[in-house]
């Protein structure tokens, strides 16, 4: 995060937890569970130090109400700060978040042909926030396993081998 602000990336999105991550086992999961949760103190702690906004995309309500509330306290938190901004997508799948806003437009009365891309996009997780310009893809894989479909249309991509522990400035 530090390296990307210095780089004058005011938004950074990570992919911490993926809609389809469910399906992994429930001890895997578990483990991921207390990774992100070690995780968000650690960089709670870093937060004000280094002047952070966290935000979380993504259905939580599937979370503890443990994480939900760590994750209800970063943003609380850290709202003050404007210098880089780090989004956590949480339970996150870009067809889910597709699913999410088309149900919106349906409660909200809609009618198909008032369905534009920006009735869409007003609708959808990142609706406040700019598109992404570029998405990085470490691991040496080349998909984007579900990742901002929507936002990343006319994005860049990057992709690299290297895993995304061992990823550096």
């Amino acid at each position: 995060v530090r390296n990307a602000a210095e780089a004058g990336v005011k938004y950074l999105t990570v992919y911490a937890f993926s809609t389809e991550n469910w399906k992994r086992s429930e001890e895997e999961v578990s483990g991921i569970m207390k990774l992100l949760a070690k995780y968000l103190q650690e960089a709670l702690r870093d937060m004000e130090k280094n002047h952070v906004c966290f935000r979380f995309f993504g259905d939580l309500s599937r979370l503890s109400p443990e994480l939900r509330k760590l994750c209800q306290d970063a943003e609380k938190r850290s709202s003050e700060y404007h210098e880089v901004q780090v989004n956590f997508c949480l339970n996150y799948g870009g067809r889910d978040e597709l699913v999410h806003a088309v149900r919106d437009i349906v409660r909200e009365g809609i009618s198909p042909e008032e369905i534009t891309e920006d009735a869409i996009s007003e609708r959808i997780y990142t609706k406040d926030y700019p598109d992404p310009e570029l998405v990085i893809r470490p691991s040496g894989e080349y998909r984007l396993s579900n990742f901002l479909i929507w936002q990343s249309a006319y994005a860049e991509y990057w992709f690299s081998d290297i895993l995304w522990p061992d990823f550096t400035e």
